[in-house]
Protein backbone atom coordinates (compact mmCIF):
# COMPACT_ATOMS: atom_id res chain seq x y z
CA UNK A 1 0.00 0.00 0.00
CA UNK A 2 1.75 3.66 -0.61
CA UNK A 3 2.54 5.30 2.21
CA UNK A 4 -0.06 8.39 1.84
CA UNK A 5 -2.98 5.75 1.65
CA UNK A 6 -1.68 3.72 4.71
CA UNK A 7 -2.13 6.92 7.09
CA UNK A 8 -5.28 8.16 4.90
CA UNK A 9 -3.50 11.01 4.20
CA UNK A 10 -4.82 11.16 0.46
CA UNK A 11 -7.58 13.23 1.02
CA UNK A 12 -5.68 15.82 3.20
CA UNK A 13 -3.54 15.94 0.39
CA UNK A 14 -5.70 16.19 -2.43
CA UNK A 15 -7.30 19.41 -0.45
CA UNK A 16 -4.57 20.85 0.00
CA UNK A 17 -0.73 21.93 -0.27
CA UNK A 18 0.00 23.53 2.54
CA UNK A 19 0.02 26.98 3.79
CA UNK A 20 3.45 29.50 3.63
CA UNK A 21 1.96 30.82 7.00
CA UNK A 22 2.84 27.26 8.59
CA UNK A 23 6.53 26.53 9.36
CA UNK A 24 8.39 23.70 9.98
CA UNK A 25 11.59 23.50 11.73
CA UNK A 26 13.72 20.74 10.49
CA UNK A 27 16.48 19.71 12.62
CA UNK A 28 18.19 17.49 11.04
CA UNK A 29 21.50 17.06 9.09
CA UNK A 30 21.94 20.22 5.91
CA UNK A 31 20.16 19.93 3.04
CA UNK A 32 21.24 20.27 -0.88
CA UNK A 33 18.99 23.38 -1.62
CA UNK A 34 20.10 23.53 -5.37
CA UNK A 35 18.01 19.56 -5.46
CA UNK A 36 16.16 20.42 -8.45
CA UNK A 37 12.81 18.43 -6.55
CA UNK A 38 12.84 20.97 -4.22
CA UNK A 39 11.26 24.74 -4.32
CA UNK A 40 13.91 27.53 -2.56
CA UNK A 41 11.55 30.31 -2.32
CA UNK A 42 9.11 27.78 0.69
CA UNK A 43 13.08 27.48 2.11
CA UNK A 44 14.26 29.47 5.12
CA UNK A 45 17.88 29.01 6.83
CA UNK A 46 17.05 29.27 10.65
CA UNK A 47 20.26 31.58 11.58
CA UNK A 48 22.87 29.86 13.77
CA UNK A 49 26.10 30.81 14.87
CA UNK A 50 28.49 28.41 13.20
CA UNK A 51 26.06 27.11 9.72
CA UNK A 52 26.34 23.84 8.95
CA UNK A 53 26.59 23.25 5.58
CA UNK A 54 26.82 20.12 2.96
CA UNK A 55 30.47 18.97 3.04
CA UNK A 56 29.71 16.93 -0.78
CA UNK A 57 27.85 15.33 -2.14
CA UNK A 58 27.99 11.93 -0.68
CA UNK A 59 28.03 13.88 3.02
CA UNK A 60 25.69 11.27 5.33
CA UNK A 61 24.53 14.37 7.14
CA UNK A 62 23.14 15.88 3.72
CA UNK A 63 21.70 12.81 2.49
CA UNK A 64 19.71 12.73 5.64
CA UNK A 65 18.36 16.33 5.92
CA UNK A 66 17.83 16.28 2.05
CA UNK A 67 15.64 12.86 2.76
CA UNK A 68 13.70 14.33 5.30
CA UNK A 69 13.19 17.63 3.51
CA UNK A 70 11.85 16.23 0.48
CA UNK A 71 9.77 14.05 2.10
CA UNK A 72 7.72 17.39 3.50
CA UNK A 73 8.48 19.84 0.59
CA UNK A 74 9.67 18.00 -2.84
CA UNK A 75 7.58 19.20 -5.55
CA UNK A 76 4.34 16.82 -5.85
CA UNK A 77 4.38 14.33 -9.25
CA UNK A 78 7.00 11.88 -7.90
CA UNK A 79 7.25 8.82 -6.16
CA UNK A 80 8.15 11.35 -3.25
CA UNK A 81 5.33 11.79 -0.40
CA UNK A 82 5.62 15.30 -0.78
CA UNK A 83 3.46 16.03 2.02
CA UNK A 84 3.32 19.94 2.41
CA UNK A 85 5.13 21.15 -0.52
CA UNK A 86 3.94 24.86 0.10
CA UNK A 87 4.14 24.92 3.96
CA UNK A 88 7.15 26.78 4.78
CA UNK A 89 10.52 24.73 5.82
CA UNK A 90 12.99 26.32 8.38
CA UNK A 91 16.19 24.45 8.22
CA UNK A 92 18.60 24.59 11.31
CA UNK A 93 21.54 21.73 10.44
CA UNK A 94 22.43 20.39 14.12
CA UNK A 95 24.80 17.60 12.75
CA UNK A 96 27.41 17.16 9.94
CA UNK A 97 29.90 14.15 9.20
CA UNK A 98 32.56 14.61 11.76
CA UNK A 99 29.93 13.47 14.70
CA UNK A 100 31.56 9.83 13.95
CA UNK A 101 27.92 8.36 14.51
CA UNK A 102 26.48 6.04 12.06
CA UNK A 103 22.45 7.42 13.40
CA UNK A 104 22.29 11.01 12.96
CA UNK A 105 22.47 12.91 15.67
CA UNK A 106 23.47 15.65 18.78
CA UNK A 107 24.10 16.36 22.01
CA UNK A 108 20.77 17.75 24.28
CA UNK A 109 22.87 21.18 24.61
CA UNK A 110 23.40 21.22 21.04
CA UNK A 111 19.54 20.38 20.33
CA UNK A 112 17.90 22.95 22.79
CA UNK A 113 19.69 25.83 20.82
CA UNK A 114 17.88 24.73 18.21
CA UNK A 115 15.01 23.96 19.75
CA UNK A 116 14.72 27.35 20.95
CA UNK A 117 16.13 29.07 17.55
CA UNK A 118 13.10 27.87 15.38
CA UNK A 119 10.53 28.74 18.27
CA UNK A 120 12.09 32.14 17.88
CA UNK A 121 11.72 32.21 14.15
CA UNK A 122 8.11 31.12 14.03
CA UNK A 123 7.91 26.95 13.74
CA UNK A 124 4.62 25.91 14.53
CA UNK A 125 5.77 22.61 14.38
CA UNK A 126 9.25 20.94 14.74
CA UNK A 127 10.27 18.08 13.16
CA UNK A 128 13.61 15.71 15.21
CA UNK A 129 14.47 12.81 13.07
CA UNK A 130 17.56 12.68 14.77
CA UNK A 131 18.66 10.39 18.03
CA UNK A 132 20.65 11.83 21.24
CA UNK A 133 24.70 11.38 21.69
CA UNK A 134 26.06 11.78 25.07
CA UNK A 135 25.33 14.84 26.91
CA UNK A 136 26.26 16.23 30.63
CA UNK A 137 23.26 16.87 33.01
CA UNK A 138 23.70 20.67 32.46
CA UNK A 139 22.57 19.72 28.82
CA UNK A 140 19.99 17.54 29.18
CA UNK A 141 18.65 20.20 31.83
CA UNK A 142 19.08 22.96 28.65
CA UNK A 143 17.05 20.28 26.90
CA UNK A 144 14.22 20.16 29.22
CA UNK A 145 13.83 23.77 29.22
CA UNK A 146 13.96 24.04 25.51
CA UNK A 147 11.25 21.33 25.07
CA UNK A 148 8.92 23.31 27.83
CA UNK A 149 9.91 26.43 25.66
CA UNK A 150 8.37 25.13 22.69
CA UNK A 151 5.25 23.89 23.98
CA UNK A 152 4.68 27.27 26.14
CA UNK A 153 4.92 28.85 22.37
CA UNK A 154 2.40 26.17 21.27
CA UNK A 155 4.93 24.16 19.06
CA UNK A 156 4.35 20.98 18.37
CA UNK A 157 7.75 18.78 18.53
CA UNK A 158 7.56 15.14 16.48
CA UNK A 159 10.24 12.94 17.10
CA UNK A 160 11.44 9.63 16.04
CA UNK A 161 11.24 7.53 18.83
CA UNK A 162 14.70 5.32 17.67
CA UNK A 163 15.35 1.93 15.95
CA UNK A 164 17.34 0.41 19.03
CA UNK A 165 14.69 -2.35 19.46
CA UNK A 166 14.28 -1.01 23.69
CA UNK A 167 11.40 -0.57 25.62
CA UNK A 168 11.57 2.56 27.44
CA UNK A 169 11.55 6.05 26.88
CA UNK A 170 14.50 8.97 26.41
CA UNK A 171 14.65 12.51 27.21
CA UNK A 172 12.80 13.28 24.03
CA UNK A 173 9.53 11.00 23.89
CA UNK A 174 9.02 11.19 27.67
CA UNK A 175 8.87 14.95 27.46
CA UNK A 176 4.87 16.13 27.37
CA UNK A 177 5.15 18.37 24.52
CA UNK A 178 6.29 15.65 22.14
CA UNK A 179 4.88 13.15 19.66
CA UNK A 180 7.16 10.12 19.80
CA UNK A 181 6.92 8.36 16.23
CA UNK A 182 7.30 4.49 15.43
CA UNK A 183 7.76 3.43 11.91
CA UNK A 184 5.84 0.69 10.96
CA UNK A 185 5.38 -1.62 7.39
CA UNK A 186 3.63 -1.41 4.16
CA UNK A 187 0.72 -3.70 6.40
CA UNK A 188 0.67 -1.35 9.36
CA UNK A 189 2.75 -3.60 11.68
CA UNK A 190 5.75 -2.00 13.80
CA UNK A 191 8.83 -2.70 12.34
CA UNK A 192 10.56 -5.10 14.38
CA UNK A 193 13.54 -2.37 15.68
CA UNK A 194 11.53 0.34 16.35
CA UNK A 195 11.51 1.26 20.00
CA UNK A 196 8.88 1.23 22.10
CA UNK A 197 7.41 2.48 25.80
CA UNK A 198 5.07 3.19 28.24
CA UNK A 199 4.87 7.40 26.60
CA UNK A 200 5.42 6.56 23.03
CA UNK A 201 2.13 4.29 23.54
CA UNK A 202 -0.03 6.85 25.61
CA UNK A 203 1.49 9.68 23.45
CA UNK A 204 2.64 8.22 20.16
CA UNK A 205 1.97 7.68 16.56
CA UNK A 206 2.77 4.86 14.38
CA UNK A 207 3.73 6.05 10.65
CA UNK A 208 4.80 4.69 7.46
CA UNK A 209 8.74 3.73 7.83
CA UNK A 210 9.66 1.26 5.33
CA UNK A 211 11.20 1.34 2.05
CA UNK A 212 10.33 5.29 1.75
CA UNK A 213 11.37 6.85 -1.27
CA UNK A 214 13.03 10.43 -1.30
CA UNK A 215 15.37 12.95 -2.35
CA UNK A 216 19.06 12.50 -2.62
CA UNK A 217 21.91 15.49 -3.61
CA UNK A 218 23.00 14.91 -7.15
CA UNK A 219 18.87 14.66 -8.02
CA UNK A 220 18.57 11.38 -6.87
CA UNK A 221 16.00 9.51 -5.45
CA UNK A 222 16.85 7.07 -2.52
CA UNK A 223 14.86 4.90 -0.50
CA UNK A 224 15.45 4.40 3.53
CA UNK A 225 13.58 2.66 6.31
CA UNK A 226 12.93 3.61 10.08
CA UNK A 227 11.64 6.32 12.10
CA UNK A 228 13.68 9.30 11.42
CA UNK A 229 11.60 8.46 7.67
CA UNK A 230 8.02 7.95 9.12
CA UNK A 231 8.61 11.02 11.56
CA UNK A 232 7.62 13.34 8.39
CA UNK A 233 4.63 11.92 7.74
CA UNK A 234 2.95 12.80 11.29
CA UNK A 235 4.81 16.36 10.51
CA UNK A 236 3.32 16.64 7.56
CA UNK A 237 -0.01 15.98 8.41
CA UNK A 238 -0.15 18.24 11.23
CA UNK A 239 1.28 21.36 8.81
CA UNK A 240 -1.62 20.18 6.31
CA UNK A 241 -4.26 19.97 9.62
CA UNK A 242 -3.31 23.37 10.32
CA UNK A 243 -3.04 24.87 6.81
CA UNK A 244 -6.51 23.90 6.69
CA UNK A 245 -7.77 25.29 9.73
CA UNK A 246 -5.48 28.08 10.56
CA UNK A 247 -7.65 28.96 14.07
CA UNK A 248 -6.44 25.66 15.36
CA UNK A 249 -4.55 25.75 18.87
CA UNK A 250 -1.59 22.99 18.98
CA UNK A 251 -3.41 21.97 21.99
CA UNK A 252 -6.08 21.20 19.85
CA UNK A 253 -4.58 19.49 16.86
CA UNK A 254 -2.61 17.39 19.81
CA UNK A 255 -6.53 16.86 21.11
CA UNK A 256 -8.12 15.81 17.96
CA UNK A 257 -4.75 13.54 17.33
CA UNK A 258 -5.88 11.79 20.26
CA UNK A 259 -9.58 11.37 19.91
CA UNK A 260 -8.93 9.71 16.24
CA UNK A 261 -6.69 7.24 18.13
CA UNK A 262 -8.37 6.56 21.07
CA UNK A 263 -7.17 2.88 22.06
CA UNK A 264 -3.92 3.49 23.70
CA UNK A 265 -3.40 0.10 26.14
CA UNK A 266 0.31 -0.61 25.17
CA UNK A 267 3.40 0.45 24.43
CA UNK A 268 2.74 0.49 20.99
CA UNK A 269 1.22 3.46 19.70
CA UNK A 270 -1.73 3.75 17.26
CA UNK A 271 -1.24 4.01 13.27
CA UNK A 272 -1.84 7.71 12.12
CA UNK A 273 -4.96 8.18 10.25
CA UNK A 274 -4.50 11.61 8.62
CA UNK A 275 -8.08 11.85 7.43
CA UNK A 276 -9.88 10.86 10.54
CA UNK A 277 -7.74 13.17 12.63
CA UNK A 278 -9.13 15.88 10.36
CA UNK A 279 -13.00 15.12 10.47
CA UNK A 280 -12.12 15.14 14.41
CA UNK A 281 -10.51 18.62 14.22
CA UNK A 282 -13.37 19.85 12.08
CA UNK A 283 -15.46 19.29 15.23
CA UNK A 284 -13.41 21.51 17.67
CA UNK A 285 -12.53 24.15 15.52
CA UNK A 286 -15.46 26.83 14.76
CA UNK A 287 -16.42 27.01 11.20
CA UNK A 288 -14.04 24.23 10.52
CA UNK A 289 -16.83 22.00 8.97
CA UNK A 290 -16.99 24.75 6.16
CA UNK A 291 -13.16 24.47 5.36
CA UNK A 292 -13.03 20.89 4.97
CA UNK A 293 -14.07 20.77 1.72
CA UNK A 294 -12.09 23.90 0.51
CA UNK A 295 -10.51 22.97 -2.84
CA UNK A 296 -6.72 22.79 -2.63
CA UNK A 297 -6.17 25.75 -5.11
CA UNK A 298 -8.14 28.13 -2.48
CA UNK A 299 -5.93 26.40 0.54
CA UNK A 300 -2.47 26.24 -1.05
Amino acid sequence: MHPLDLANLRPLVDRTRGRRGVAIGLIDGPVDLEHPGLTPNRIREVQAEAAIACAGQSSAACVHGTFIAGELAAQRGTSVPAICPDCTLLLRPIFDDGSGRQTPGASAGELAAAVVECVDAGARILNLSLTLGSSTPRDERLLLQALDYAGQHGVIVVAAAGNQRTVGSSLITRHPAVIPVIACDSRGAPLEYSNLGHSIGQRGISAPGENITSLGPEGRLLVFSGTSVATPFVTGAIALLLSLFPRASAARVKLALARSHPRRRSVTPPLLDAWRTALVLARLVRGAELQIGTPAAATA
